[in-house]
């Protein structure tokens, strides 16, 4: 019997290479450890470095802000990976919190916040099963689409 393939393994299989650290906006740390909680400061959608901008109902449709939201969880993975060292100690990601810039009517934000919640799903198998809030919001700093925090359990 072959061992489960590793997080890494998936990664490279969909193409995917983690960013660096980001370096934080304002008055706060990308991440906090507490026992075996490690919580992640949000992360706006960037698209080629930038500001990923725009309001979904407006200028933004659904599909595409599932891609910022996906896009989110790639930058979310290189932060976790920092802090932790290995993302195969995850044990389990617990919570994802999005925030999705939107007009009033704009009802979408749960579809948006799949584009994390799959990649997430994808990339841990079961243990990336997490509860979940996705919220509309009048904007988000500098103008992004969406932000996303996440908390995952380690090892």
């Amino acid at each position: 019997m072959s061992a489960s393939p590793s997080v890494y393994d998936r990664l490279k299989e969909m193409g995917i290479e983690l960013p660096p650290l980001a370096i934080p906006a304002a008055a706060y740390v990308p991440f906090v450890r507490s026992g075996n909680l490690v919580f992640l400061s949000g992360h706006i959608a960037k698209r080629d470095g930038k500001p990923w901008v725009g309001q979904l109902g407006l200028d933004v449709d659904t599909a595409t802000g599932k891609q910022a939201a996906r896009a989110v969880a790639i930058d979310l993975l290189g932060t976790l990976h920092a802090a932790i060292g290995d993302l195969n100690k995850v044990e389990r990601i617990v919570k994802v919190m999005s925030l999705v810039n939107s007009t009033g009517s704009y009802v979408e934000q749960h579809l948006v916040t799949n584009g994390c919640s799959e990649l997430l799903g994808l990339v841990f198998g079961e243990k990336g099963l997490h509860a979940r809030s996705a919220f509309g919001v009048a904007q988000i700093p500098m103008g992004a689409c969406v932000e996303i925090e996440l908390i995952a359990q380690v090892a």
